[in-house]
């Protein structure tokens, strides 16, 4: 297969652990006899530093020729000013935006010999293996109006949390059908007792349902589901959600596994590629690390499974996805550790060194 990638390295740890998915790909390819052709873009701070933007025009129209996108990260203490016109976290949203990235999903799968890295007690992880399915370019992330007003004599400021039926079905559909491939249920989560968004959503939710009568569905609040995911977290499947309870509860989710550096994500559209298969977006849901980067100790789990998943959903390579997957498990079976999995004095591997340990498990399918 050739196949275009777009590579947005972004800030902070963003350029080591990009290094890391582009050893992957490249031994992929010499084993497979794949030609990925990867070319790197500025996107997030280091776009606004020279080029004055988040999301230069240059990055956007390489990503919508692209078949594919994988991202690092975006952000930094330089650029943490919330006030300020042009910020990191808007080439992001932006790119979502454009590309019509409305599905984001995050598998949290827990390896046993990782047990001990999560915060919570080993009974509590059994059976762990879900799968967050947010809703990215609607809510109150993009909802208007979004202003600064006076009122009274006084400043408010005003957010709007707003969907319409149409992006609660379509995001409700691909719930139900990432369903069927596991284990049967979606639990969809809302403040339906207080917000008249998510009494729509639970509305729409339970429509759509009647068209899955396969699949088991729940309504949760999101405050009670919170408290679910550190007390119960192996009852849930797949979680169905929208934009800012999203962006919550899958870093909550995240520390199942014992850190936020092991897990993926994708966010896919409607669009396709020129292979025929969604033109997805994959990125780690870490931070970009601002204060461990150019140390070499950020764990680059995370954006390898994230280019498994694009190997999977945007190029129909299930087993070469499948050989990353299996080359991460048998690392940590193994006992390869960065310094985020380890106790305080055990050894353990940097960047490079954890890297190597993966790409050399490599194989062919």
């Amino acid at each position: 297969m050739k196949a275009t990638l777009v590579l947005l390295p972004g800030d902070g740890i963003g350029p080591e652990i990009m290094a890391a998915a582009g050893q992957v790909l490249n031994r992929l390819g010499e084993l497979c006899h794949h030609e990925f052709s990867m070319h790197s873009y500025l996107i997030g701070g280091s776009a606004i530093d020279a080029a004055g933007t988040a999301l230069p025009h240059e990055t956007l129209v390489a990503c919508q020729q692209a078949d594919a996108i994988l991202l690092a990260a975006v952000g930094g203490p330089k650029w943490d000013d919330p006030t300020a016109q042009v910020r990191p976290e808007q080439g992001l949203l932006g790119l979502r935006k454009e590309l019509g990235l409305f599905a984001n999903l995050r598998p949290v799968n827990l390896h046993p010999d990782l047990q001990d890295a999560s915060p919570l007690r080993s009974d509590r992880l059994a059976g762990v293996d879900l799968l967050v399915v947010r809703e990215l370019t609607g809510g109150i992330y993009f909802g208007e109006p979004r202003e600064r007003r006076l009122s009274d004599g006084l400043i408010e400021a005003v957010d709007s949390m707003v969907y319409n039926q149409a992006e609660v079905e379509r995001i409700a559909h691909t719930a139900f059908q990432l369903a069927q491939d596991r284990r049967h249920k979606v639990s969809s989560i809302d403040k339906a007792n207080v917000l008249e968004s998510s009494r729509l959503w639970r509305e729409t939710v339970t429509q759509v349902g009647k068209s899955y009568p396969e699949i088991e569905l729940e309504h949760l609040l999101i405050d009670a589901t919170a408290m679910y995911l550190v007390t119960q977290p192996a009852r849930f499947d797949v979680l169905l959600t929208g934009n800012l309870f999203g962006d919550i509860l899958s870093d909550e989710a995240s520390v199942l596994s014992g850190s936020m550096g092991n897990l993926p994500s994708t966010s896919l559209g409607e669009g396709t590629n020129k292979h025929g298969f969604p033109r997805g977006l994959y990125e780690p849901i870490h931070g970009s690390a601002p204060d461990i980067a150019g140390t070499g100790t950020a764990n680059p789990i995370g954006t390898i499974l994230s280019t498994a998943m694009l190997l999977r959903h945007s190029l129909g390579l299930s087993l070469e996805a499948e050989q990353v997957e299996n080359a991460v498990t048998e690392t940590i079976s193994a006992g390869h550790r960065t310094v985020d999995l380890t106790r305080h004095g055990e050894p353990c591997l940097n960047t490079n060194e954890m890297t190597a340990q993966i790409v050399s498990r490599l194989k062919r399918p």
